[in-house]
């Protein structure tokens, strides 16, 4: 098999591998909501500390770009306003 990681040694992803295939399904859908919960929350201090005077409203607004898009978002919630 090929490697899937370059800085983590051949034994130790096959053990990963092994592991994530011998759990049962519930703990790999929990895996991916943790994953997913910190990825948004990584998402979210990335755009406050990129924008921070913008309210908690706006940050959720630039959160809909990324996880949707400008055009879907735009459409969804409305543009983004001129000064932001």
């Amino acid at each position: 098999m090929a490697l899937l990681s370059m800085d983590t040694p051949h034994e130790i992803e096959q053990l990963q591998i092994d592991l994530l295939r011998r759990m049962p399904p519930w703990r790999k859908m929990a895996l991916v909501g943790e994953m997913n919960r910190t990825v948004r929350t990584m998402a979210l201090a990335g755009l406050r500390q990129r924008y921070p005077h913008d309210g908690p409203a706006m940050i959720r607004r630039r959160f809909a770009d990324l996880v949707l898009g400008v055009e879907l978002a735009a459409r969804a919630y409305g543009p983004l306003p001129e000064d932001a």
